[in-house]
């Protein structure tokens, strides 16, 4: 029988899925990792979990504690149900530009959730800020931060990493990727360099953030505007970002994500939410450069469901000045 022995080790070995269209009009491989088929609905499960379980293993959580992290959803998520699983309490602090179904799905759950007004990192009233300095205040509560816990950035190179070199069988070309805290990108590029020096590395980032500049330029400097995106951008460098071995960077406009993730619900079947629309965007890009006939991989992040207030709420995307076509 091949079974999985509760929560905890139902999260990761996501199958790899061909993207139909993107593959036929690039003449390219293009495969996605089915991130959306963890148990929790995302590739954030992989972090939640490996984040809690180097805390057990270092002593830093003892049971009966408190979780406590700012997230723009998924990881919280991810958290949520793992405290669940391994008896921990869990309290969230949300930036207010976030999906409601995400603050719904996270007190179903049983968190405590603060969601707090949206503004830059550099303002101490950042989500971020606000739920390290909530842990420091309390006994028995542990900050988990996933921006700057590099516990984050082994996840991926223990388990994502080697997952895609064995699923391709090492043919993967490229790796393609939107980067929030860069332990995805970090982790799957240290395993896959290690195995294939020339397979190429690449930062997929929106409006508004500044990593697109930092891998051009090497400065992080903020682009202008603003991104409907969640969970994804950045305007600085991380601990799980800093020093990845990046080959360069592509920026996606908002509305070729919006255009991409129609386009794989009507054409292909898929609900998926706006950092895999940006994934896919650039992966076909990246297709585009290499020429046809290479396997570039990304990540299928999470599903729609969670955005059906925003991106898949046509007079919202109007408001917002997006077009369906």
């Amino acid at each position: 029988m091949d079974t999985r022995n509760g929560f905890i080790e139902a999260i990761g070995n996501t199958p790899l899925i061909r993207l139909r269209g993107a593959s036929a009009e690039t003449g390219c491989e293009i495969l996605g990792k089915a991130e959306f088929m963890n148990p929790g609905g995302s590739v954030k499960d992989r972090a939640a979990w490996w984040m809690i379980r180097e805390a057990e293993k270092n002593g830093a959580l003892q049971p009966g504690d408190t979780i406590v992290e700012g997230t723009a959803g998924n990881t919280g998520i991810g958290l949520a149900h793992i405290c669940n699983a391994r008896g921990y309490a869990c309290v969230i602090y949300m930036p207010d530009n976030q999906s409601p179904e995400k603050v719904e799905i996270l007190e179903t759950l049983g968190a405590e959730v603060r969601v707090v007004p949206t503004v830059a990192y550099t303002d101490d009233m950042n989500y971020q800020k606000q739920a390290g300095r909530y842990a420091e205040s309390m006994d028995g509560a542990v900050w988990v931060n996933q921006f700057d816990n590099i516990a984050n950035r082994l996840a991926h190179y223990e388990s994502t990493g080697p997952e895609i070199w064995e699923q391709t069988e090492g043919s993967v070309d490229a790796f393609a990727c939107a980067v929030g805290t860069g332990g995805t990108i970090s982790g799957v590029s240290q395993y896959l360099k290690q195995h294939r020096e020339d397979v190429h590395l690449v930062l997929l980032d929106c409006i508004g953030s500044a990593l697109y500049d930092y891998v051009a330029t090497g400065t992080p400097v903020l682009s202008e505007g603003t991104s409907i995106t969640e969970g994804i951008g950045n305007s600085r460098i991380t601990d799980n970002l800093a020093g990845s071995q990046i080959d360069w960077a592509l920026r996606i406009s908002d509305q070729d994500m919006v255009n991409q993730v129609y386009r794989l619900l009507r054409e292909e079947g898929w609900l998926f939410g706006s950092s895999t629309g940006i994934n896919v965007c650039g992966a076909i890009e990246v297709a585009r450069k290499l020429g046809p006939g290479h396997t570039i991989v990304t990540m299928l992040c999470d599903g729609g469901g969670k955005y059906r207030s925003s991106l898949f709420n046509r007079e919202w995307l109007s408001a917002k000045g997006f077009r369906v076509d």
